[in-house]
């Protein structure tokens, strides 16, 4: 995205969230063009990644709305997301992992460890993680065999950050963040160690778990979100 549209997007971010920008308020890109004082495009480019991230619902055939929404309602779609991600990983524990998803999760876990090995992370080592946990997620839910999880994961999806394909990175606090994830990681590794011997309760506990580090987007959705210090990545579904 262009410095003007990734701008106008942290602007927006922080008026949502701080509630300047009312739930059910429209957003039209010509007047929000000229309230920035920049070009329709980053106006546009910033209102589908608010859409992405689930804070715009397009309104019509014309313009968004402010979606409403709270932190509660983020942290309960996280909560269910971990029942059924630890659904998911009972399941495929318990008929067992194919070579080709165990190769698949080891694959992810060996570069995992290089990115963590060095004791810090950059941006750009989460953005690499980012897509490596996500393909680690979508390995265990394609695993269980149970087309029910996958669907009623994408419905749960819809609300800001309840999804594994959106990452919010405090960039201001990066310490921080490389003791978050490494330990996300060191959770994953657990996971698959608990797939390997089909331990179906252990796997389902532990991704149960897994989920509750989600749980900070919450907050940084009613506080940290509307700072500059934050950076959101997103991968389509």
């Amino acid at each position: 995205m262009s410095k003007p549209g990734q701008l106008v997007l942290v602007a927006l971010r922080k008026m949502i969230a701080s509630g300047e920008l009312a739930a059910g308020e429209r957003l039209m890109e010509i007047p929000t063009a000229e309230l920035f004082g920049v070009s329709r495009m980053p106006v546009r480019m910033a209102f589908r990644t608010l859409e992405q991230e689930g804070l715009l619902v397009r309104f019509g055939g014309r313009g968004f709305q402010v979606r409403s929404v709270s932190a509660e309602d983020i942290a309960g779609a996280v909560e269910v997301r971990g029942v059924l991600e630890g659904l998911a990983a009972r399941q495929t524990a318990e008929r067992g992992l194919s070579q080709e998803a165990r190769a698949a999760l080891e694959l992810c876990l060996a570069q995992g460890d290089q990115l963590f090995a060095k004791g810090y992370v950059t941006e750009d080592d989460l953005e690499v993680y980012h897509d490596l946990n996500m393909r680690f997620h979508q390995v265990i839910v394609e695993g269980s065999h149970n087309p029910a999880i996958a669907d009623a994961l994408a419905r749960n999806d819809h609300l800001p950050f309840a999804s594994v394909t959106a990452l919010a990175v405090d960039r201001q606090d990066m310490a921080r963040e490389y003791r978050r994830f490494n330990y996300a990681h060191m959770q994953h590794h657990s996971v698959l160690d608990a797939l390997v011997n089909r331990q179906g309760a252990r796997a389902e506990a532990i991704m149960r778990e897994h989920a509750n580090a989600t749980l900070r987007y919450a907050e940084i959705f009613s506080s940290a979100a509307a700072d500059e210090r934050m950076k959101v990545i997103l991968r389509p579904a």
